[in-house]
């Protein structure tokens, strides 16, 4: 295994970690890195690689938004609820240091709800907002992973 092969597979578990906990743009740090592998070793099967990986996460990227945006629509959880939880998420990171996205979300999306239903209907809610932002990390997940094992066999094959 070269060093940049090394060095990839770095970047790409950082780049999944990203996703896990999203301070990184993880499926961007993946894609980018694949990229450096495929201009290093520029064979046709690397580029196959590349577009499959592409392909893969540009796929995922769409359905991590469609399939939790319809669970929030069947709920009635509306997208202001959403902006409020991402602006607190990203105030929560900065005065909390990475929990304090998660932490900044959470209270975003309790406050929102609590302010649109009351505060017995707040907390059913909250828990369909995160189940759905859950589902959504859980498919980009899956996409970086599938892009991961595609990367793992062009290696192999070349």
């Amino acid at each position: 295994m070269s060093s940049t092969e090394i060095l990839v597979a770095l970047v790409i578990a950082v780049g999944i970690a990203g996703i896990i906990v999203p301070v990184l743009p993880g499926s961007i740090l993946v894609l980018g890195a694949v990229l450096v592998w495929t201009l290093d070793i520029g064979t046709t099967t690397a580029w196959a690689v590349f577009a499959v990986c592409a392909v893969v996460l540009a796929v995922g990227a769409v359905v991590k938004y469609l399939v939790p945006g319809r669970s929030l629509k069947a709920s009635g959880v509306p997208n202001r609820t959403l902006l409020v939880g991402a602006l607190l998420a990203f105030i929560g990171f900065f005065v909390v240091p990475v929990v304090g996205v998660f932490l900044g979300f959470v209270l975003g999306i309790y406050v929102a709800e609590r302010a649109r239903v009351g505060a017995a209907a707040a907390g059913p809610s909250t828990r369909s907002a995160l189940r759905a932002v859950g589902v959504s990390i859980l498919i980009e997940l899956a996409a970086a992973a599938v892009a991961a094992l595609a990367w793992v066999v062009g290696v192999a094959v070349t």
